[in-house]
């Protein structure tokens, strides 16, 4: 009902998608058409939604190519499509066959047209493979009577941070061609729900991290006062024969210390093996995401990233809390009087 015409009429899409190209930041402009069509199968209707999409700059955006499982992807200009292995299963169709689309044009009227299957996409997305069609954006505007329009333009960004200054350059494009309330910009944080989940399952994640490093700072404390406490003697003999509390303080925070190097060297490799593995195969959630509907276009394999940097990060993190956590029994070793100390020898 509303499509992306361009600027004016006179300038057309191309002009705009030129112009949005060249904005500081942009990596990649893609005009996409999107509409939904059915395909009869004698017994029933099967429901799809077809991209037309720019076949090339399609495959440079997304990981598609690595997700043909068979054929390749669609050419311009010419009437052919790609489908998800699930639909194909549906449609009882094979890559290479013809399937007939039935589809509403911009005058709400119905149009059929056959294309020619040349790739079969098997992706882990349940959009993609059960319900999703490509076609080429020429052919699609053309079928649809939508010549030189799209339904929305994507823009991948150099860094996807920089989001929120992209868009207020481009709605500033907008505005200083006219067309500010003709077009909505949308930052890819708004574009769905699954991203506020993410944002929250982050703050959750970030609430345990904070409870394990808070726990293992009490086992620590908890360690060196049960060590304070048996070496009480030990620490009496210390003062009674002149050395210093400040040298007592010293010589168990060196202790503590000791164990939070120890420690969280091991994590730190530990953890690191265990992430490498993750990331090359993968945590499988799809269960979990099962009642999130198909227009989920994300994989429900997640896969961990494995960086050097974190590691190094978590392991001075573990030695500073350790270290830190030390200085509690340390303080109460230090401040032992003598007398006390050596009461308790036999």
């Amino acid at each position: 009902n509303h499509t992306v015409s361009g600027f004016s009429e006179e300038e057309g899409l191309q002009t705009m998608v030129d112009e949005f190209s060249n904005i500081n930041g942009v990596k990649r402009v893609l005009p996409r058409l999107k509409f939904g069509a059915i395909v009869s199968t004698g017994d029933e209707l099967v429901e799809m939604m077809g991209w037309g999409v720019e076949p090339q700059r399609e495959l440079e955006f997304t990981d598609l190519a690595n997700n043909l499982a068979e054929g390749r992807m669609v050419e311009k200009g010419k009437r052919e499509v790609v489908m998800g292995d699930s639909l194909l299963e549906d449609l009882n169709k094979e890559v290479g066959e013809k399937v007939t689309i039935v589809y509403n044009t911009a005058f709400s009227s119905l149009k059929g047209a056959t294309f020619k299957i040349v790739g079969k996409v098997d992706s882990n997305l349940k959009l993609l493979d059960e319900k999703l069609f490509y076609l080429p954006l020429d052919i699609a505007q053309r079928q649809l009577y939508l010549d030189g329009q799209t339904t929305e333009i994507l823009f991948e960004l150099e860094d996807q941070t920089l989001a929120g200054e992209t868009d207020k350059k481009i709605n500033e494009l907008l505005a200083s061609k006219g067309v500010a309330d003709k077009y909505k910009v949308i930052n890819w944080r708004e574009g769905g729900g699954i991203i506020a989940f993410f944002d929250l399952a982050k703050n959750i994640y970030n609430i345990i991290y904070i409870f394990i490093v808070g726990l293992a700072s009490f086992v620590v404390i908890n360690t060196l006062i049960m060590i304070v406490k048996e070496r009480t003697q030990e620490i009496g003999m210390m003062s009674s024969l002149g050395l210093k509390k400040t040298a007592i303080l010293k010589l168990f925070i060196y202790e503590g210390t000791a164990m939070g190097v120890i420690g969280s060297f091991i994590g730190a490799i530990l953890g690191g093996i265990i992430t490498k593995f993750l990331s090359t195969t993968g945590l499988d959630f799809t269960q979990a995401f099962e009642g999130m509907g198909e227009e989920l276009i994300m994989s429900t394999i997640i896969y961990p990233e494995h960086s050097i940097s974190n590691l190094i990060f978590a392991f001075f993190l573990g030695v500073v809390i350790v270290s830190l956590a030390s200085i509690i029994p340390a303080r109460r070793a230090a401040n032992l009087e003598p007398t006390d100390a050596l009461r308790d020898i036999e």
